[in-house]
C-alpha cells in the first residue's frame, strides 16, 4: 500500500521557538517538516499545524506556521482532544432541498468521515504528542502515516521508543522522501523538478 496524495491530509505538530533547540537533531528535524510543508503546498495537500502551550513554548517556527493553513493552539498533549478532527473534516454542507424534502428527523445524517482519511504526520516531542495525537487519530479509524525524519524528541531512546509504539499500533512509518516519491508517483509529474529540488 502506498499514500495516495489525493487521500492526503499533512498535520505538522510543535515546531516550537523555545522546544526546538532541546531536540536531538533539532535542525535537520525542522528542515525535513519545512521540506514536507512545501512539497504538500505543491501537491495541493492541505497543511495543517499544532502548538503545545504557546504562551510558554512559543509559536512555530516561522515559515513552516506560513505553509499551514490553521495553526491550533492546544494545553492537551494530544492535539484529537483539541479540535484536530474538526479541522482536517471539512466543513458539513448545509442541507438543500424545497417542500417536498423529507422532514429532518427522516433524512440520514451528515457523514462523519474525513474526506482525506490519511494523515501524514511529523512533530515534536516524538513519545509525547505525537504519539498521543497518532493513537488517538488511529482510534477514530483515520490512516495514520509518520515521517520519522521529521520527528523529534529530546533524546533518541524516547523518540525510537514512540516509533516502535505507533508501529505496533498500526501507523505506516515512513521519510521524508517516501512521502515525496510516494504523493509523485511518476517522474512525469508536473512539479516533479520542484519536488526533486526540495530533497537535493
Amino acid at each position: 500500500m502506498m499514500l495516495d496524495v489525493d487521500d492526503s491530509q499533512l498535520v505538522l505538530v510543535d515546531y516550537q521557538a523555545r522546544l526546538m533547540p532541546a531536540i536531538h537533531e533539532g535542525p535537520l528535524v525542522l528542515a525535513n517538516a519545512l521540506r514536507l510543508a512545501r512539497a504538500a503546498q505543491l501537491m495541493q495537500v492541505p497543511v495543517w499545524g499544532t502548538e503545545q502551550n504557546p504562551d510558554k513554548l512559543g509559536p512555530n517556527d516561522e515559515a513552516l506556521r506560513a505553509a499551514c493553513r490553521k495553526t491550533l493552539s492546544k494545553m492537551s498533549f494530544s492535539a484529537v482532544s483539541e479540535g484536530l478532527v474538526d479541522l482536517l473534516r471539512p466543513p458539513a454542507r448545509p442541507a438543500g432541498g424545497n417542500a417536498r424534502s423529507l422532514p429532518k428527523h427522516l433524512q440520514k445524517p451528515a457523514s462523519q468521515t474525513l474526506e482525506r482519511n490519511t494523515v501524514v504526520l511529523a512533530g515534536c516531542e516524538a513519545h509525547v504528542c505525537l504519539l498521543q495525537t497518532a493513537l488517538e487519530l488511529i482510534e477514530q479509524e483515520v490512516d495514520v502515516w509518520v515521517v520519522t525524519d521529521a520527528c523529534g524528541s529530546r533524546t533518541e531512546r524516547n523518540r525510537d521508543a514512540a516509533f516502535d509504539r505507533l508501529a505496533g499500533a498500526g501507523a505506516e512509518l515512513m521519510t521524508t522522501e517516501m512521502v515525496v516519491f510516494e504523493w509523485l508517483r511518476t517522474a512525469d509529474h508536473p512539479v516533479f523538478r520542484e519536488m526533486q529540488a526540495l530533497i537535493k
